[in-house]
């Protein structure tokens, strides 16, 4: 990760050359100067990453904010001032308005950048899902589940009164279950410690249940001595198991009402495209009957085309991972360049895919793609 700073501070540096020497030119000083001045501060947290080492959260956050603020604005009126000038070989008058165009670009993105990294990623909605099927039982009607995902707590280690406000919101909502659809940790089962008393505070009258996702295994750091991913993800396991959620592994439990029954089944991360891939699909399904109406916890969405539905009676999937990149706009996310299916409601031959985008944060930014908890309720 830190090759991708050295390489995004040089690409800044060349961005900065073009806009003093080739923007302002002879202009004043000062606004050479001022132009400088966020870049020498994104070096200096740069090389102060370099030298300490700190992978912390709170200083990888810092050096990404500074990243969405200062170096894709300054990107971006860059690559309009190149195209102005492109265009001024032909229309020597349009290089100064495209100048000025490329300026308010780079200022409206500046203003998303600042919303997204001081209040996007603590605006927590509510959506609110309708799911009706023939298979599901008459008891089951108006049967409510609480649907979270991504939670990446680490993150929140800056803003912990973040964690409590969700947990008292999910508990308003009085659910009957809360599911919970992978990736609790960015990269340490450490960023647990301090939030698994409010955790097992969340509550539902069937329970809460979860499935690991692809960051719960714990690969994305460096590891010395005895420690290993393999302890990482026992601890996992272990924090959700003492926080009292039912941890679904290849496997499936039966939710009763009277007589009748839905089953909730549960596998590891199915990943795809490099991502880790522990899943039994057939085994998690191994014993229920082929007619009951199936919920299936799937961290990776990519997973419902490549198996679920072409191998299996699921009749409703719930994912995450995709965060819709955390970032969306109307009803676009550059997360579509990526996953066909990265956020919402999806539908086949009557078969669905709920894809939520995430109540938590790799990064303490987003903008459109808000903290999203998900109330699907049967029909």
């Amino acid at each position: 990760m830190f090759m991708i700073f050295i390489i995004v501070t040089l690409l800044l540096l060349l961005c900065d050359a073009y806009i003093v020497f080739g923007v302002i030119g002879d202009g004043p000083w000062w606004l050479k100067c001022l132009v400088l001045v966020p870049s020498v501060a994104y070096v200096a947290v740069v090389v102060a990453l370099g030298l300490t080492k700190d992978t912390r959260q709170g200083m990888l956050n810092i050096l990404i904010w500074l990243t969405l603020c200062v170096f894709f604005s300054t990107l971006l009126f860059t690559v309009v001032s190149l195209i102005g000038k492109g265009i001024g070989l032909a229309f020597p008058t349009a290089v100064r308005f495209v100048d000025m165009f490329g300026a308010a670009v780079a200022l409206v993105w500046l203003g998303i950048s600042l919303y997204g990294v001081v209040y996007g990623w603590k605006k927590v909605t509510v959506d609110r899902v309708a799911v009706s099927s023939p298979l599901i039982p008459q008891s089951f009607k108006g049967y409510r589940i609480v649907q979270l995902s991504d939670f990446h707590i680490g993150t929140y280690a800056t803003a912990p009164e973040c964690v409590r406000r969700i947990v008292d919101r999910v508990n308003s909502l009085n659910p009957d279950l809360i599911v919970f659809t992978g990736d609790l940790v960015n990269t340490s089962s450490s960023e647990i410690d301090g939030f698994e008393e409010v955790l097992s505070e969340l509550k539902a009258k069937d329970g809460v249940y979860s499935v690991l996702g692809n960051h719960d295994y714990c690969l994305y750091r460096q590891y010395s001595g005895e420690d290993t991913p393999e302890k990482e993800l026992d601890r996992v396991v272990a924090s959700e198991k003492k926080m009292g959620w039912k941890m679904l592994r290849n496997s499936s439990v039966q939710i009763v009402r009277g007589n009748d029954s839905i089953a909730l089944v549960g596998v590891d991360n199915a990943g795809g495209r490099g991502f880790p891939d522990s899943s039994d699909l057939s085994k998690a399904l191994r014993g229920l009957p082929e007619l009951e109406y199936k919920i299936l916890l799937s961290h990776d969405p990519s997973h419902w085309r490549r198996e679920v539905l072409p191998k299996s009676r699921i009749d409703l999937m719930l994912a995450g991972h995709t965060h819709a990149m955390q970032f969306k706009i109307g009803g676009w996310s550059p997360s579509s360049w990526v996953y066909p299916e990265w956020g919402g409601m999806y539908e086949e031959n009557g078969r669905l895919l709920y894809v939520s985008t995430g109540i938590g944060e790799n990064v303490a930014f987003r903008f459109g793609a808000w903290p999203q908890i998900v109330e699907i309720t049967l029909q």
